[in-house]
């Protein structure tokens, strides 16, 4: 049992590498100038190919940002359904998303010499949402379903505050509004270098959670019987979802859903164990993102849809989806 269980999971993991790695030739390949994957591997290898500066610098790049993006904000997605004990939890319904993006917006707004420094305000502005969240949670320790509650209220309220900013700055919304919606592009590789440091920071403090993740899962009471703190694990979890999710945000601005559709996915195909939940959602919210990405600026041409709105048009039915499956648990 154990290893058909392991070649399955074996299978998952390859047809997925299989399956990013098309969506990403893909990627590159399509647009505004079609580029043959010939000429790709010429231009990134040899630098040669009329189309050698398109690939490298504008397309690479993009799809870079898309995989690291992706990455974070499904790993992110997981670690907070863990912590929350809720399907429906992720980096922008529980306002987290919410939290950065309406710091890095004040900060590109109206103190724009900071703009090097976006990624940390991104991070501190999570930090500050998911403080909120849970000093409104905290009622003798920290229960999973009010944590979700005052998430979904503290994203309401910044929702309130991004667009009151947005109003009160009319004249000057022109780079931010294309950020606010979320996107990949006009990413250069100074960006991709910086992110992909954060994102390594990240994920490599992602590695011991997963058996946290997994305790959690057995219940509060298990957890303390077995010598662990529930609500220390709970807070050092979500430090580290807060962190990938508000580094993303900070740089491409809010996609959403992605943190939500999927953890679901995965769970269907993986299963609860958090040791190959975690690095699978990975895979799988790099190769969803990235191809929202190539679908956006495709599917309309010659005018690009941001990848954060492909996002909420794919994520939002889903989230009925699982409304409607766990009615019971949620409420008719």
């Amino acid at each position: 049992m154990v290893i058909k269980v392991m070649k399955k999971r074996g299978s998952a993991f390859l047809i997925m590498v299989i399956l990013l790695l098309v969506v990403v030739a893909v990627s590159i390949s399509v647009g505004s100038v079609s580029v043959p994957i010939r000429q790709i591997i010429d231009s990134v290898i040899n630098g040669t190919g009329g189309s050698g500066g398109i690939v490298r610098d504008i397309r690479i790049p993009r799809v870079v940002m898309g995989l690291l993006v992706g990455a974070n904000l499904a790993v992110a997605g997981v670690l907070l359904q863990g912590v929350m004990g809720n399907p429906l939890a992720d980096p922008g319904i529980t306002g987290i998303s919410s939290g950065a993006s309406v710091v890095v917006m004040l900060v590109m707004l109206y103190f724009p010499k900071a703009s090097a420094s976006i990624p940390l305000y991104g991070f501190v502005g999570s930090m500050l949402a998911c403080s909120i969240i849970y000093l409104l949670a905290w009622k003798d320790g920290i229960a999973a379903i009010r944590i979700i509650l005052a998430g979904v209220a503290v994203n309401a309220v910044l929702g309130g505050v991004t667009s009151m900013i947005s109003i009160l700055n009319s004249e000057n919304l022109t780079g931010v509004l294309s950020w606010l919606n979320g996107n990949l592009g006009k990413k250069g590789w100074s960006d991709v270098r910086m992110l992909l440091i954060y994102t390594m920071v990240g994920l490599v403090c992602v590695i011991p959670l997963s058996k946290s993740c997994n305790l959690l899962a057995l219940g509060d009471k298990n957890a303390k019987s077995l010598g662990y703190n529930p609500n220390v694990l709970r807070i050092l979890i979500s430090l580290v979802a807060v962190f990938l999710a508000g580094i993303s945000t900070a740089y491409v601005g809010v996609i959403g859903f992605i943190g939500l559709v999927v953890p679901h996915i995965s769970r269907m195909i993986m299963g609860t164990d958090h040791k190959v939940l975690l690095p699978f959602s990975a895979l799988l919210g790099s190769t969803l993102l990235v191809l929202a990405d190539t679908l956006g600026r495709t599917i309309t041409a010659p005018y690009e849809i941001p990848v954060g709105i492909v996002m909420t048009i794919i994520g939002g039915p889903f989230f009925l989806y699982l409304l409607r499956k766990d009615q019971r648990r949620y409420g008719h």
